[in-house]
């Protein structure tokens, strides 16, 4: 379900500020862009990946694919936060028939959940170890019950089928391999800032090397902002991308802005600590980082985190590859919507029989 690579779906991501809809078809040997709309979502509707007013998501998804008449009725969706474990682990060599009768006893080694309350993917990495250990690394997704039918089920009373559930952090790695050249001695990593959360995901020999989700996003700066200087969320919200607002300054909020930033690069710095910890090679140092998400939209992040995390930073163009139409699209639209469209366009790119 996680992992699997021809009908393309729908990406429908639903993240804690929006729902953001993606459709592409294959064009030329690439991608093409058919549609792609956003609708927020206010800061109370999902709550810490929670969703608190189920009717606000669900009207905000048929909203968009009403007013873009998107007749496509199979989607892919994603999941993340504390309800997703993602762990590279080591057995003895096997094949897949025999994986599959035993992975069930394998992950619940690994596994903080009880076994039965979870849906088990996995993918098998390749050999690992001296020549003749007989070892393998497999790539072991567990992903709570109630996660997964908790999103499904606004999807499917939004009038749609949720044909694939993927992983914020794969979704983002989907994206990127088809925007970016993958230098497989290269480790970089792919992170993606939402309002909510932050998803990290290292890729290493142009595969998933390690994954976390953290607790922290735009919404943090915003709230910060709030609470020095009482302003509304939107307000704060249009503050930390640069734009001045009525009694408050861009100059006036930057020393709050950078103490959050400081809080996002120690997150992330302990997250590289942890991929060391556990990488095959441990030498192995990351090289470049690459943000998404809302936050990757907020003035001066991207140079605060490069200065703090001591290298490169870009922001990811996740319609970098893929061809949009002159006189379809608002192209000022496409580019403000860009670093927040990454995931949902990792999604756009899986297929029906994923």
């Amino acid at each position: 379900m996680f992992f699997s690579k021809p009908k393309q779906l729908v990406g429908l991501d639903v993240g804690t500020s929006a729902v953001k809809v993606f459709q592409l078809k294959e064009s030329g040997g690439g991608y093409q862009l058919v549609q792609s709309d956003v609708c927020p979502l206010d800061p109370d509707v999902i709550v810490d990946g929670t969703v608190m007013d189920a009717e606000r998501v669900i009207s905000a998804i048929q909203e968009i694919f009403s007013a873009k008449r998107i007749k496509t009725k199979n989607v892919a969706l994603s999941v993340s936060g504390i309800s997703v474990i993602v762990k590279k682990i080591t057995l003895p060599e096997m094949t897949e028939e025999e994986l599959d009768e035993s992975i069930q006893w394998e992950a619940e080694q690994y596994i903080p959940f009880d076994i039965e309350d979870v849906n088990i993917d996995y993918q098998i990495l390749g050999p690992v170890g001296e020549e003749g250990a007989h070892q393998m690394e497999v790539l072991l997704v567990a992903v709570k019950k109630d996660k997964i039918n908790e999103y499904t089920s606004l999807v499917e009373e939004a009038g749609l089928t949720p044909v694939v559930v993927d992983v914020d952090a794969f979704a983002l790695e989907n994206m990127y391999e088809i925007n970016y050249e993958i230098d497989k001695n290269e480790a970089v990593a792919l992170i993606d800032i939402g309002a909510g959360l932050m998803n990290i995901n290292v890729i290493l020999n142009g595969m998933s090397a390690f994954t976390r989700d953290i607790s922290i996003g735009g919404n943090q700066f915003t709230e910060a902002i709030q609470k020095e200087f009482g302003v509304s969320f939107e307000d704060a919200e249009k503050v930390k991308k640069g734009v001045d607002v009525e009694g408050v300054t861009f100059q006036e909020v930057v020393p709050i802005l950078e103490s959050v930033s400081n809080d996002v690069a120690s997150e992330i710095l302990r997250s590289f600590d942890f991929f060391r910890a556990t990488a095959s090679r441990n030498k192995t140092r990351i090289s470049r980082v690459m943000i998404s998400g809302g936050c990757a939209r907020m003035k001066g992040l991207k140079d605060f985190l490069s200065k703090h995390l001591g290298m490169e930073v870009g922001i990811m163009n996740p319609f970098q590859n893929i061809e949009i139409l002159e006189g379809s699209f608002d192209f000022d639209n496409i580019q403000e919507i860009a670093p927040t469209a990454a995931v949902g366009i990792g999604l756009a790119l899986r297929r029906v029989d994923d």
